[in-house]
């Protein structure tokens, strides 16, 4: 059974869909497709979407459009930017709802941070950091 599609659009030119890229959200993934004559097609699924931004300068206020910038844990696509998208703020937080939506479903919780906060000195030069002992 097919996804349905949440919300579709193309990149624009000013606020004109004159573009060979088009946008799908569904529930669960952002589909891209690139191309006429030529074209490819791009999945992410949302849960691996790690942040969202954006991005919007004086044309794209001007036209009513934005850039939407998206972090992914992808390794062959870690940024992803939606160009020239309108009512980019109200894509954004759709996106932004459900990212979470689908983490939540699929049980993923992000990991940040680390040792980054430790102190690693080893004033008595016994090879173990002192905060190990």
């Amino acid at each position: 059974m097919a996804e349905q599609v949440i919300w579709q659009d193309k990149k624009h030119f000013m606020w004109f869909p004159w573009s060979f890229t088009r946008y799908k959200l569904t529930e669960n993934r952002l589909l891209i497709e690139v191309g006429f004559i030529n074209t490819h097609y791009d999945e992410t699924q949302l849960y691996r979407i790690r942040d969202i931004k954006l991005k919007r300068n004086l044309k794209h206020k001007i036209f009513g459009t934005g850039d939407i910038q998206l972090i992914t844990a992808e390794q062959t696509q870690p940024t992803i930017i939606l160009k020239n998208i309108k009512l980019s703020y109200d894509v954004k937080e759709m996106i932004s709802k459900l990212v979470e939506e689908s983490r939540k479903r699929n049980l993923v919780r992000e990991v940040s941070g680390g040792l980054s906060g430790f102190d690693f000195e080893d004033a008595d030069s016994d090879g173990i950091p002192d905060v190990f002992q």
